[in-house]
């Protein structure tokens, strides 16, 4: 069965009727979706710089993930997890080889691998011990574990009383941490780069001081590579880039190249902590995602896109960075992988209006921040392209 979209228009009106109104949308109907490009109702085609929020690392609809999908629909949609199959433990091996070793629990997205993040450093530490540290203009999720998580009051506003045993300490911040740490402190929780927050990446030596202070007080250290992981950086993960090792991470957006897929990876000392009964996911590691994500991983080492991600990553950092030389506006660059955030002397949200009417799709956070998440498949031309209309852009408004 094939469901036909109602009239250019319609669409908004259904929307209207029958979806809740919790997010703020674009008025544009998207219909279809190829590498970094997407296309309207109307046939308008956009150069999308911010593919899926963060989902769409590989770009829209990449051919061996589709593949993937389709044949696995064929076989096997979904079996709960008192089951073995064989996509679910391939997945698992191969994020284990990709990143420090270990084992992997698997849900739907970053918010609920976090929460499975917060119910194992408790379970794996002495019951008197349940506070953890996370840091301001961090994000975790929308679920109330994670949002308390989440270090920004205007996520708080009208949800308390909010979960407790969370202390916030600022980005960067050492000395603040030691001083919040204490014999309930079971565990630092921390994105290794902000990305809500504004692509903000760790002063020298801040992630490795946490490490010690971690083996110090006997925490665990839980690195947030939701939107960092499974290559964005122009390496598995962003930790990688600063030779520390955490004891979990939690992982969604790019895993499973546009489809809806969550993972928490531990090592196996820690993970029996997370026993049968204490926490489960009933799509979690599901075939579809599974074989999603063998497709996503297989597909970036075969086209060799870590490295096109660091050529990337060279050619936007070397763009913009000539750019705030001779624009006003640009107050900083800050990059690191496929992670882009320029910071501007502007309200952002015009700049991201002005861009969507020239047909280029960005995003903008903490109001001032303009963040592109390309796609490792961009082409040279459609890197040209997009930095050619927003360099235009915030020339004209300078």
């Amino acid at each position: 069965m094939s469901i036909q979209p109602p009239p250019t228009g319609a669409i908004r009106e259904q929307f209207a009727r029958f979806v809740v109104p919790n997010y703020g949308r674009f008025p544009v109907e998207l219909v279809r979706g190829e590498g970094s490009h997407v296309w309207d109702s109307s046939g308008r085609r956009y150069l999308d710089l911010f593919p899926g929020w963060g989902c769409n690392l590989l770009g829209h609809c990449p051919p061996p993930v589709v593949a993937a999908v389709k044949s696995q629909v064929d076989a096997l949609i979904h079996v709960p997890n008192t089951w073995y199959t064989a996509v679910q433990g391939r997945w698992a091996e191969m994020l284990s080889e990709r990143s420090f070793g270990g084992q992997a629990f698997f849900c739907n997205s970053g918010t609920e691998a976090n929460e499975a993040a917060i119910k194992l450093v408790r379970l794996h530490t002495p019951r008197e011990r349940f506070k953890i540290v996370t840091f301001t203009g961090g994000f975790h999720g929308r679920t109330l574990g994670a949002t308390a998580a989440t270090a920004q009051v205007k996520y708080h506003e009208g949800l308390g009383p909010l979960m407790a045993g969370f202390r916030y300490a600022p980005f960067g911040d050492l000395e603040a941490v030691r001083k919040l740490v204490d014999d309930e402190t079971c565990a630092i929780l921390i994105e290794p780069v902000q990305g809500e927050g504004g692509v903000q990446l760790p002063p020298e030596g801040f992630l490795g001081g946490l490490r010690e202070i971690c083996d110090e007080h006997q925490l665990l250290l839980v690195f947030d590579e939701v939107q960092t992981g499974c290559g964005r950086t122009g390496e598995w993960f962003a930790y990688q880039h600063f030779g520390v090792v955490p004891d979990v991470i939690t992982l969604a957006k790019s895993l499973c190249g546009g489809i809806a897929g969550g993972a928490l990876l531990t090592t196996p000392e820690i993970a029996p902590s997370l026993r049968p009964g204490m926490h489960a996911a009933t799509f979690g590691g599901n075939p579809i995602a599974a074989a999603a994500g063998i497709a996503t991983l297989e597909m970036i080492e075969a086209e060799g896109l870590l490295e096109r991600a660091r050529v990337l990553s060279d050619y936007f950092c070397s763009r913009f960075e000539s750019l705030r030389d001779s624009c006003s506006l640009i107050r900083e660059v800050r990059i690191l992988g496929l992670m882009i955030g320029l910071e501007v002397e502007a309200d952002g949200s015009a700049i991201v209006q002005r861009c969507l009417e020239e047909g280029l799709l960005v995003n903008c956070t903490q109001e001032r921040v303009i963040r592109l998440l390309p796609a490792m498949t961009l082409d040279d031309s459609e890197a040209e392209e997009g930095c050619h209309i927003l360099e235009r852009i915030l020339k004209d408004l300078s």
